[in-house]
């Protein structure tokens, strides 16, 4: 497989869960028992990407590397860049530009929660040949970014928010790009509201015919974070689960050890710096899953 690297674009004013974000980035909300950024997060990482770019507010970098550090305690590499002001998705291409090196990219909005069969990301990732975008079935897709298909099933339009959608399928916020998104990203111009719009970046592979939609079926939830309510919902729906099945969604020391990031050994250091919490103690039972290893 091509090797890809992450870019978690974790900014954004959050004003519609006002007064919520007035103290922090929205990405810092906890969603049932996590912050929120742990979700996107743990989707990269489920596609063995160990080498992230976070991306946010000069105060909220501040937090995230408290929180996450440089990512080496989970077997990973996590870097951090400052976008200054909120000037559209595709700027993140721009700022990553020498973290990404010229290679591949997943370019995650660290708003974007998704639940069930995580390995759509990874398997995408062995099959991309240029540009990946994902499409999942809305019943009002007048308030998305709508992708439509011709008769044949390739995608032919994608729309910001459609006053008269030809399509259900919304483009979701995970986007995989070959090396040359970057170059797009320089290539577009500001939208009529001032911002780099990565639906333009889409539109260049998609007008090269190099644009591949993936639909994501009923095996997977795509869950929306924008509203006090929806957070509400999300935070409820994660917690029926686990309470459910007594397994954690978007616990990334346990994804880390799963993935073969970390051994026991470095979990179990892990575990050591936690204060007592019903997070560590499933993972110390996770752990002794792996004490023999």
């Amino acid at each position: 497989m091509k090797k890809y690297k992450g870019i978690l674009l974790a900014g954004g004013t959050g004003s519609r869960l006002y007064p919520a974000t007035s103290l922090y980035n929205k990405q810092m909300i906890t969603v049932y028992d996590k912050p929120m950024i742990y979700y996107s997060l743990s989707t990269l990482m489920m596609a063995d990407i160990r080498e992230i770019l976070i991306i946010s507010d000069g105060e909220s970098l501040k937090m995230y590397r408290q929180l996450l550090k440089n990512g080496h305690h989970l077997g990973m590499q996590i870097e951090y860049a400052e976008q200054k002001e909120p000037k559209g998705i595709a700027e993140a291409l721009i700022i990553g530009k020498e973290f990404l090196n010229n290679q591949g990219v997943v370019l995650m909005l660290g708003d974007n929660l998704f639940y069930g069969y995580l390995n759509f990301l990874r398997d995408s990732l062995n099959n991309n040949k240029h540009a990946t975008v994902f499409g999942y079935y809305v019943k009002n897709p007048e308030e998305y970014g709508i992708v439509s298909f011709n008769n044949d099933g390739k995608p032919v339009k994608i729309e910001e928010k459609p006053d008269q959608p030809n399509s259900n399928y919304a483009i979701v916020g995970c986007y995989i790009f070959d090396n040359n998104a970057v170059k797009y990203a320089l290539q577009i111009s500001p939208s009529s509201r001032g911002e780099l719009e990565i639906t333009d970046v889409v539109n260049c592979y998609l007008k090269q015919n190099k644009l591949h939609v993936q639909k994501l079926g009923r095996g997977i939830a795509w869950l929306d974070s924008g509203t006090p309510k929806a957070l509400v919902d999300a935070g409820n729906f994660f917690a029926t689960i686990e309470e459910r099945q007594g397994l954690k969604i978007g616990c990334i020391e346990e994804i880390a050890i799963r993935r073969k990031f970390i051994n026991y050994s470095q979990l179990i250091d892990i575990i050591n710096t936690l204060p007592t919490c019903q997070y560590k103690e499933y993972l110390i039972m996770v752990a002794q899953e792996y004490k023999d290893y």
